[in-house]
């Protein structure tokens, strides 16, 4: 069944009012969780609402944070997100990146204290329309196990860069640092399918293809899988993700990140504060100007898409080009939801007093 962006949109907005966030956040966190739903990215959207509910219902989120810059260099800034909405959290940091990113070319901020913020993507595009390069990075709750162990150290902690061009659309790069996202895992579980070999491993680190297998103590996989596959190389991107947004702020990392999910209690020995994001934006014309580098990346991107594709492949892709095409698609068709996320999106409202239909 299909939905208009603007139907979950303004049900995102009430139902975040209704936990006690201000017109202003609920407003930013909607355009947020909503932009992953029309950008195809549905394990992060409207399907993780009522995470965020049972998250504050638990005490683990707060409605009404005082979101602030602790310290700070012409160029650099922490900041402590108070335990808000990453949603809400994570737009503020990247404002201030591209605000550094004006007055001294770029700009770096880490966070912490913070939740999970959505897709990468958004906020590495918010650079887009400044004529900036942004960079999105993220620790996430330890569901990943490095190269050659069993225990699950890491985040599927994703990158994403948004570079800006002319008269080509962005490039816009939003990838785990896994070879699957553990939402991808969780449609699976809702569609009774299995994973493909090489996404998960089971408690003694065998491969497996039950899409359950995290839930069942086992772990997600590092980008390329296994080690003859380049999966040590998916490690230490998200290892170099989790220091440079919680070890770099002083949020948890590692295994001490707080889990997504409101069942599983955050560890009581906790070394920072929160989860952990990083942001950076880059200012062309610190470089050269800007006209003259987008026009490059013009001629990049256009090269790229001229390459001959391999038999069965109508054409060569642009990070960014399956979610601009899509919601191309979804803002003229609707957005599509699985029957247990709308079950699960009318019992939220009948819960919190707002109607989903």
């Amino acid at each position: 069944m299909n939905f208009t962006y603007e139907h979950l949109r303004q049900f995102t907005i009430d139902i975040l009012k209704k936990i006690g966030c201000s017109d202003k956040d609920a407003t930013i966190a909607a355009d947020v969780l909503v932009s992953a739903d029309l950008r195809g990215v549905d394990s992060h959207g409207v399907a993780r609402l009522s995470g965020y509910v049972r998250l504050w219902e638990k005490g683990r989120i707060n409605a009404t944070p005082s979101i602030r810059v602790t310290y700070e260099t012409p160029s650099t800034a922490v900041v402590d997100g108070d335990g808000g909405l990453g949603l809400v959290v994570a737009p503020f940091a990247m404002q201030v990146a591209i605000e550094k990113a004006k007055n001294a070319g770029t700009g770096w901020v880490s966070v912490k204290n913070s939740n999970h913020y959505g897709i990468a993507g958004y906020h590495a595009m918010m650079a887009l329309e400044h004529d900036m390069i942004g960079i999105s990075l993220t620790n996430a709750s330890p569901l990943v196990s490095p190269t050659f162990s069993k225990e699950r150290l890491l985040g599927t902690n994703p990158i994403s860069v948004a570079i800006p061009a002319h008269e080509q659309p962005p490039f816009v790069a939003d990838m785990a640092t896994t070879t699957a996202a553990n939402g991808k895992l969780e449609i699976l579980q809702r569609k009774n399918l299995e994973a493909p070999l090489g996404w998960v491993q089971d408690p003694q680190g065998v491969p497996t293809t039950d899409a359950n297998g995290v839930k069942k103590g086992g772990a997600l996989l590092p980008l390329g899988g296994d080690r003859d596959h380049g999966s040590h190389k998916g490690y230490a991107l998200g290892a170099i993700v989790d220091i440079f947004s919680a070890v770099l702020s002083g949020a948890n990392y590692g295994p001490w990140v707080p889990p997504f999910v409101a069942f599983l209690e955050p560890d009581p020995n906790p070394v920072g504060e929160g989860l952990g994001h990083f942001f950076g934006a880059m200012r062309v014309d610190a470089f050269r100007p800007a006209d003259e580098f987008k026009g490059h990346m013009d001629t990049w991107i256009s090269r790229f898409r001229s390459a001959t594709p391999v038999e069965g492949q109508e054409k060569v892709l642009i990070p960014g080009d399956p979610e601009r095409e899509l919601e191309a698609i979804r803002r003229k068709e609707g957005i599509p939801l699985l029957q247990p996320v709308i079950e699960d999106l009318t019992q939220l409202g009948e819960k919190l007093g707002v109607s989903f239909s």
